[in-house]
């Protein structure tokens, strides 16, 4: 399953908008790049100061990022999780970013968490077995 999707309630994003998800997006691509443990580094780092993200605010940026990345709105799910997490950094807030594995089928995944379900997941949340969750600081 190798195939590129878009969905087809892609919404765009507002002029004013694009540069921080087109900076989300790159940096996102060079972090994706990292070693697990430099990733769970930098995203570490990034969360400091943020207060924990509403399900919404993760909702509106994980939209923003699939509407402006065909990559990110297709089979890169570490990228798409990891430019959510930042673009909502950008907007002071962090939701939760888990890697771990999705069953049924079975594969690693990656994704973000805001209280506490998986935003923007087909599946339903018991299909996520989380191994790394770097959470927002209460």
């Amino acid at each position: 399953m190798n195939h590129r999707h878009v969905p087809p309630d892609r919404r765009t994003t507002p002029l004013v908008r694009r540069p921080a998800v087109l900076l989300a997006i790159t940096a996102a691509r060079l972090i994706a790049l990292l070693p697990p443990r430099r990733i769970r580094r930098v995203l570490s780092l990034a969360r400091r100061g943020a207060a924990p993200a509403t399900g919404e605010q993760a909702l509106t940026a994980r939209r923003a990022v699939v509407a402006m990345s065909a990559r990110c709105a297709g089979e890169a799910c570490l990228q798409r999780s990891v430019a959510t997490a930042l673009l909502c950094r950008v907007r002071g807030t962090w939701p939760d970013w888990c890697t771990g594995v999705r069953t049924a089928p079975f594969r690693a995944h990656a994704w973000v968490e805001a209280e506490g379900r998986p935003i923007g997941e087909p599946f339903p949340a018991d299909y996520y077995r989380t191994l790394i969750k770097i959470a927002a600081e209460s």
